[in-house]
């Protein structure tokens, strides 16, 4: 098992993203978490977290403006994916990982374990749905800058 440095893009009170740090933290990596809605991102430097992922499994599908069918991300291409992330980064897959130099995007348990390892943690939880999105209070995005 390798102990990784992990720098963590999130949206900051997200259930699910603390809930990824904790694992990955009990695993015996360091985490360094930042603020995926307020970094400051270019095209040229999103675009690596995606790697060979088809366009649509790009988007955060909470987001309100995909949640409320405002925007199909089936019928994206990549240059309009990230300008509308750019543009809104509530739409970005999260969490964005980067470890060495290797991006990911998105928590798939199987696949953390696989590329840096997650220890014996009880994998139980979906850890990337919102699971606020159908409540009758869904979490509020906080405002833009």
């Amino acid at each position: 098992l390798i102990m990784a440095t992990v720098l963590f893009y999130e949206k900051p009170g997200c259930v699910n993203n603390t809930k990824q740090k904790v694992l990955l933290a009990a695993a015996g990596h360091t985490v360094w978490a930042r603020n995926l809605l307020t970094e400051r991102w270019t095209a040229a430097r999103l675009r690596p977290f995606f790697g060979d992922l088809p366009v649509a499994q790009w988007f955060n599908l909470s987001a309100p403006r995909i949640r409320d069918g405002l925007l199909d991300q089936e019928r994206v291409t990549e240059t309009e994916a990230l300008v509308l992330m750019l543009a809104d980064p509530l739409l970005i897959r999260r969490p964005l990982m980067e470890v060495d130099g290797d991006f990911r995007v998105g928590f798939d348990p199987e696949a953390v374990a696989a590329w840096i390892g997650l220890g014996k943690s009880k994998i139980g939880d979906d850890l990337e749905t919102c699971p606020r999105a159908h409540a009758a209070e869904p979490c509020q995005e906080p405002a833009r800058l």
